[in-house]
């Protein structure tokens, strides 16, 4: 799916304790989960009970999310992440990790804006 550049894609909440944020989040906002593996453990995407469609992700803080901070990480679109991220060092922001693939074509970074935000940029 090609959205329009900028947009908003996906969020995912990487924590310590995942299982128990998952179940957290499925009592409290009433999603379904399906497991990813992820080798020796699963990551969780959190589905809609009214049409079983993906929503947003709960992750563990480990492998490559092992630094990231207990927050909603939303990602956006962009054209060109090399480009996006050859500006994003102009500007005074900082890659934390990536870029890396997404399967097929697909490739993310998570990044640090000038104001200490993060966020990942997203390229199909």
């Amino acid at each position: 799916m090609n959205a329009p550049i900028g947009s908003f894609s996906w969020a995912d909440l990487t924590v310590e304790k995942a299982p128990e944020i998952r179940d957290f989040y499925a009592a409290v906002v009433g999603y379904t989960f399906t497991e990813i593996p992820m080798g020796n453990y699963s990551d969780y995407c959190m589905n809609s009970p009214d049409d079983g469609q993906t929503k947003t992700g709960i992750c563990h803080a480990r492998g490559g999310n092992a630094e990231l901070p207990p927050m909603w990480l939303i990602y956006f679109y962009v054209k060109d992440l090399d480009a996006s991220l050859a500006k994003l060092k102009e500007m005074g922001g900082a890659i934390l990790t990536g870029p890396k693939s997404y399967g097929g074509d697909a490739r993310y970074a998570i990044i640090k804006d000038p104001a200490g935000a993060c966020c990942a940029l997203f390229q199909e």
